[in-house]
């Protein structure tokens, strides 16, 4: 049998795709569902044994997921970074942070420090993509739609300006548009940075989200993704497509996504840098 999984749960999907693959293998599941991030809908009816925990209580989470069996665990959706007054941390997130530095973390260092506090717990962490191997990005298109000359310009352009951000712990998406850069993706996530550039679209072809890791990134954590939402919402900002990096983004909900792109007329991509 396969080791009791925990699942620390953030907002969006993939905490319920994840529990649903870890449970199609007969798999015990946790869920430590963090307040404000995690949908209470889906812990409610997910059937599964639970605890709600604060962000900053690592004491009250990590003592939870021992006293449940757990032996690895993954860390599924998004969580809004706090500042350090938000958090309100108790002592034993206090000691990581003191330690480590909360205020000179980007967010790649403060994740790679997160994952090394599981582990000096005795947890095995594992990355989303190991549980759901099978939505990785693939090579080419979803769809009836391919990118044209131009949009495969775009996204060239946006590839480097997504890799450059991210080698300084910005950001992995950026929108492109006949050349010029819209908007680059940072604290604010992707459907605020598609918000936002709506109103700045030129005249003309649309534009291209392009979504890639950033590099040295520590990919058991914070991955980036798409899925229908994601379509839709670049659809309202007046793009023609998108684009993710192969075998590094997860493309969540595909038969959804691929008729929700169908529809509206845009392209979705996987492509290698």
């Amino acid at each position: 049998m396969l080791p009791k999984l925990g699942i620390v749960a953030g907002s969006g999907r993939l905490p319920v795709l994840v529990a649903s693959a870890a449970r199609a293998t007969g798999r015990e599941v946790f869920l430590l569902a963090i307040e404000g991030h995690a949908d209470p809908a889906f812990v409610a009816t997910s059937h599964l044994p639970h605890v709600w925990v604060r962000l900053g209580a690592a004491g009250q989470g990590f003592e939870a997921l021992r006293t449940a069996g757990v032996v690895d665990v993954v860390m599924a959706g998004a969580v809004r970074r706090p500042s350090l007054k938000e958090l309100a941390p108790d002592l034993r997130a206090a000691k990581f942070f003191a330690r480590v530095g909360f205020a000179a973390l980007g967010d790649d260092g403060l994740l790679s420090g997160v994952i090394k506090e599981f582990e000096s717990e005795g947890f095995k962490v594992l990355g989303a993509d190991e549980i759901l191997a099978s939505l990785l990005a693939r090579q080419g298109a979803y769809g009836v739609h391919r990118p044209d000359e131009q949009a495969e310009a775009d996204i060239r352009h946006g590839v480097k300006v997504a890799k450059a951000l991210g080698a300084v712990d910005v950001g992995q998406a950026v929108v492109v548009q006949q050349g010029l850069v819209l908007g680059v993706e940072a604290i604010e996530g992707t459907e605020a940075l598609l918000a936002r550039v709506a109103g700045l679209k030129r005249d003309g072809l649309g534009g291209v989200l392009v979504k890639t890791v950033k590099p040295g990134q520590e990919k058991r954590i914070d991955l980036p993704a798409i899925g229908p939402d994601t379509v839709s919402q670049a659809a309202a900002a007046g793009l023609r497509g998108i684009a993710v990096e192969t075998k590094a983004a997860l493309v969540l909900d595909e038969t959804v996504l691929i008729e929700t792109a169908d529809r509206l007329g845009l392209f979705v991509v996987g492509v290698a840098p």
